[in-house]
């Protein structure tokens, strides 16, 4: 079978023409920002629209709710049931607010995390130990991996949270997250698992992985764009749950303009702080609405397709890859990592071949469901000419911001 004959076998390919970028691009790096469905730009034109002939009146007629409207569609992606998940800016922001519901006391003042989670989520742990928490950071293998056994001895009595990520960003391996959560329950610990590389590329059911909290965002693999992160939170836990990182959005009464303490929400709303980002949710909707009619389950069979294929020409040209081997524990991504990969990275983005770099493993590439078989051929082609014949500059100057 060729890989034009692949292409066509699923009927996928016809969504294609729902990203415009394809049309002139070889899109490999969902990992990182996934593209863009031709329906957002509809969609933020309804926004602006919107502002423009309802103005305020806006708010009352679907704004107000609009958090509870789009965290509701993505609940149904991941399991979720309906009222039980928050909307934020970042999922950064989305795991302080899970923190500001626990208090550190001397018999349970722990938090573990992984050294292989995403480092905004570490540095926002490291800054908490300032008002009494102790960070239980589990050590990484040397392939970033992390063993769950390891996991599951560093938590105890005094542990009050575990953080782990549900894939690792470096490596796209798939932890197994049900020891951990034994364990941490055995203990009365909560479970926080980031799931940004992991919702809309591999099925999940936040309710089978029985965690009290699941973070992600509409970013990458759900094609909807930065300002859109979520909180799901445990529907029997959430209404013992007062976050003191709050504000009105949380209120059962915000238009009351009162300020006597604040009486929460019954729904995941009271989870949430201030103004939300409208145009965010706007932006959102149109990938997530894709994902739905397209289902997770037919994106994974492609997904575990597709990075087979990369393995195997990394392989075939002898470029080493990090990347886990058994394909229920590899994710979307495959890092690649052929000599001088960072710069050769770079030429692979100035012939629109888009990709990321990530120190230690090499060059990311991540296809998603939009992505034909022909584009992985092409990519890893360009990729092996590149190298054989060091067409790139290893000493052009370091860029602020390397994706």
């Amino acid at each position: 079978m060729t890989a034009s004959d692949f292409d066509n076998i699923d009927g996928l390919d016809r969504w294609r023409r729902e990203f415009p970028i394809l049309a002139t691009t070889v899109y490999m790096i969902s990992n990182s920002l996934g593209a863009m469905p031709a329906a957002a730009a509809d969609s933020l034109a309804d926004y602006a629209r919107t502002w423009a002939t309802r103005g305020v009146r806006a708010w009352e007629e679907r704004w107000w709710e609009m958090s509870r409207e789009i965290g509701d569609t993505i609940g149904g992606l991941i399991g979720a049931p309906a009222g039980s998940v928050s909307m934020h800016a970042n999922v950064t922001t989305a795991t302080a607010v899970a923190l500001s519901c626990l208090q550190p006391v001397p018999r349970r003042n722990r938090i573990v995390c992984l050294e292989s989670d995403f480092p905004s989520i570490i540095y926002l742990l490291r800054e908490m130990q300032s008002v009494g928490w102790e960070l239980i950071i589990v050590p990484a293998e040397s392939d970033f991996s992390v063993q769950v056994d390891r996991v599951v001895d560093a938590i105890d009595h005094r542990t009050a949270l575990v953080h782990l990520s549900h894939v690792l960003f470096k490596t796209s391996y798939i932890m197994n997250p049900a020891p951990i959560v034994a364990a941490a329950h055995h203990h009365g610990a909560l479970v926080l698992l980031d799931g940004y590389q992991s919702a809309g590329i591999i099925p999940v059911d936040v309710a089978a992985l029985g965690v009290d909290f699941f973070t992600g965002g509409c970013l990458k693999w759900l094609c909807g764009g930065p300002g859109a992160a979520f909180l799901a939170t445990r529907p029997d836990l959430l209404p013992k749950l007062r976050p003191r990182l709050t504000g009105w959005l949380a209120h059962r009464a915000p238009f009351a303009f009162d300020t006597d303490p604040l009486v929460p929400r019954d729904d995941a709303m009271r989870m949430m702080g201030g103004t939300p980002p409208i145009s965010a949710y706007y932006a959102s909707l149109p990938g997530l609405d894709i994902i739905k009619a397209v289902g997770v389950d037919r994106i994974r069979a492609r997904s575990k397709q597709m990075t087979a294929r990369v393995l195997a020409l990394a392989e075939k040209h002898g470029f080493p890859s990090i990347a886990p081997r058994d394909p229920e524990r590899l994710a979307g991504t495959v890092a690649v990592d052929p000599p001088d990969a960072l710069p050769v990275s770079r030429a692979l983005k100035a012939r629109d071949f888009l990709v990321d770099y990530r120190p230690g493993v090499g060059i990311r590439i991540s296809p998603h469901f939009y992505n034909t078989m022909d584009e992985i051929d092409r990519t890893m082609a360009t990729l092996a000419d590149i190298v054989e014949r060091k067409a790139y500059d290893r000493d052009a100057p370091a860029r602020s911001v390397v994706t």
